[in-house]
């Protein structure tokens, strides 16, 4: 039996993006032979996980996970609806949740190195993951987590797997889950409006701009008085004041009771939200968006000019 060293398994590793696991039982199956391990890692996982690495991964799951004042919200990614059912990549996600609140790694990179074994794939997070890119045939990635620790507690709310909360706050757990819904639903972007980032605000005074700028055109082309430069001013202001309201959580009309905000539900209730995540699947990603017509043309061009 040829000896198996840590050198030929990271050589046939970086042939075929096999988890390092499976890379060392298929060369002891091949006595060694590389040609035959690459071989036997093909017919077992196909030649998906290599290929899957550079598609996006716009879909996926949020996942969270809380034990007392210790918790993680997670988002991992795939690359079709579909495979947010699977059993295994929804395994995967919930597990990664737990190792970032009982390990606090660094990043991403750090996280894929944690120990962990599913469906017959190891030792790491990481290993698992590509195995299992090998197996279903699509590409996965672990894409930005928070972890939280400390004196405050900690409520989480699930909409579907789409969109996940977590919550930090002081006083009564069913306010804070409370809130937790109402973020999801309503994505507000701050506590309060001194919260609100400044490149946000600039943007809305930009657009109360744009708009202000619109209707002068549009008065003076139709004859009408044009208004004040003062009064247009005010206008844009008005307009920057109704979005940072619009986007704070404390001056937001609670979803469960709109004639309150959900500042004067939290005094009702002797709660105090000390700040919130909001992940919501895909945010910010690319999608790739497929034109079968133009496909079907760019095919159908190419052979007549092969013929």
């Amino acid at each position: 039996m040829a000896a198996i060293t840590a050198s030929m398994v990271g050589e046939l590793r970086a042939k075929t993006d096999a988890p390092m696991m499976e890379c060392k039982k298929a060369l002891t199956e091949a006595d060694g032979n590389m040609d035959k391990a690459e071989e036997l890692l093909r017919i077992k996982l196909g030649n998906k996980a290599g290929k899957a690495a550079a598609r996006i991964t716009a879909e996926g799951v949020v996942t969270a996970f809380i034990d007392g004042g210790t918790g993680a919200l997670l988002e991992t990614n795939c690359e079709t609806d579909f495979v947010t059912k699977n059993d295994s990549f929804l395994g995967l996600a919930k597990a990664a949740a737990e190792l970032i609140a009982r390990n606090n790694p660094a990043d991403v990179a750090a996280l894929g190195q944690l120990p962990y074994s599913q469906d017959g794939f190891g030792p790491t997070l990481e290993d698992v993951r590509k195995g299992l890119v090998g197996k279903i045939g699509e590409n996965m990635s672990f894409r930005r987590f928070k972890r939280f620790s400390g004196s405050a507690k900690l409520a989480s709310y699930l909409h579907g797997t789409r969109i996940g909360v977590v919550v930090e706050y002081e006083g009564d757990e069913v306010a804070a889950k409370d809130v937790a819904m109402h973020v999801a639903a309503m994505k507000p972007v701050a506590l309060t409006s001194a919260d609100v980032p400044a490149e946000l605000i600039e943007k809305e005074r930009t657009i109360a701009m744009g708009k202000a700028e619109e209707d002068r055109r549009a008065a003076e082309a139709a004859g009408k008085p044009v208004q004040a430069p003062e009064i247009v001013a005010r206008r844009v202001e008005g307009g920057v004041q109704k979005y940072l309201k619009e986007v704070s959580l404390f001056n937001q009309s609670f979803v469960k009771n709109d004639k309150q905000t959900v500042e004067q539900m939290l005094k009702a209730t002797n709660t105090r939200v000390l700040g919130f995540t909001l992940y919501v699947v895909g945010e910010g990603i690319q999608k790739r968006v497929d034109d079968f017509a133009a496909e079907v043309a760019a095919q159908v061009a190419a052979a007549k000019a092969g013929a």
